[in-house]
């Protein structure tokens, strides 16, 4: 497994970071046990480096893996606005992930320079409690190319984790040439010293049947780190680890891993409150007759709409 350094921030992550949203609740809602498992393959490979977030409900997956692995280097994400909410968002973290430091804590699926200053007392207690040793790095995370331009000037931020692929699926403000606007802002992130995280390489599955060039689009681009990807079985961990290790997968996890095209379900008794409506960013879910709906052509599979639903009757499956 090929280690980089993450930008100007000292931690050394594995190319290969495992993604936790889709083994929870929000996705596939494995059992704890069957996700240490596909944790303890992944560390076999020399994967150190692990997303989470307050929205994805995964940290008793992560405190699992850190009972195989401690030194594990932790990525999470916090939608909070203000120190109440910050440290809300800490404590929470701590409390259930049972470890009292984070090497990495990013305000959650930013937009735009607005949204940064107004989420910028929750970012002032990041940046407290990484002075007392307590946050490894600060940063954030997003969708938009818009956000990224605006987050280049706060020098603060060490990290940025943007959505970037081949085809550019999920760039909220992308448009036909969205891939190569986000990269030319990735690559200037990455010159300023920044760690680059990138999510969704795969485009939240639409792009798993031409993943083998998917891939190699992101891990021959020097200018990002590491890449998170989420895995939700032992042929997933297989492959993902095989690629990024540089070698060539085993023809049956390749055809394990390949698995069925994923959809975004929503339950036929939707109360049609709309709240997935205004939680989604890229515009793929609106109301029809009464019941939400998606157009499948726009949606990234991210999930987060399941986060909004207050009876949780949306899943990615």
């Amino acid at each position: 497994m090929e280690y980089r350094r993450l930008g100007n921030t000292g931690i050394m992550v594995s190319r290969l970071c495992f993604g936790t949203l889709t083994m929870g609740p929000l996705q596939r809602n494995l059992s704890i046990a069957k996700g240490v498992e596909l944790f303890d393959r992944a560390f076999s490979y020399g994967v150190n480096f692990v997303d989470t977030a307050e929205l994805y409900r995964t940290y008793p997956y992560v405190r699992g893996a850190l009972s195989l692995k401690p030194d594990l280097v932790i990525c999470t994400k916090s939608y909070a606005y203000d120190r109440k909410t910050a440290e809300d968002s800490f404590k929470l973290a701590t409390e259930q992930l049972g470890r009292d430091y984070i090497d990495i804590f990013l305000l959650h699926e930013q937009e735009s320079e607005h949204t940064i200053r107004g989420h910028r007392e929750a970012l002032m207690f990041l940046l407290e409690m990484k002075k007392k040793g307590y946050i490894g790095a600060v940063g954030l995370s997003t969708h938009y190319i818009a956000c990224m331009e605006a987050a280049l000037s706060y020098p603060e931020l060490d990290v940025l984790f943007p959505l970037i692929n081949k085809r550019g699926t999920g760039i909220a403000d992308g448009g036909e040439d969205g891939t190569e606007r986000m990269l030319r802002v990735i690559n200037r992130a990455h010159e300023a010293g920044r760690g680059i995280i990138a999510m969704k390489p795969l485009g939240g599955g639409h792009l798993i049947r031409e993943r083998t060039e998917a891939l190699e689009f992101v891990l021959e681009k020097s200018c990002i780190d590491t890449i998170a990807i989420g895995m939700q079985s032992l042929a997933e961990v297989d492959y993902n680890c095989a690629v990024f290790s540089g070698k060539t997968p085993d023809e049956s996890a390749a055809k394990k891993s390949m698995g069925q095209s994923r959809m975004l379900l929503i339950q036929e008794w939707c109360e049609g409150c709309g709240r997935c409506v205004l939680r989604c960013k890229n515009g793929a879910l609106s109301l029809k007759n009464g019941k939400a709906a998606v157009d499948m052509e726009k949606c990234a599979l991210c999930g987060y709409c399941a986060g909004a639903c207050p009876q949780f009757f949306i899943k990615v499956i």
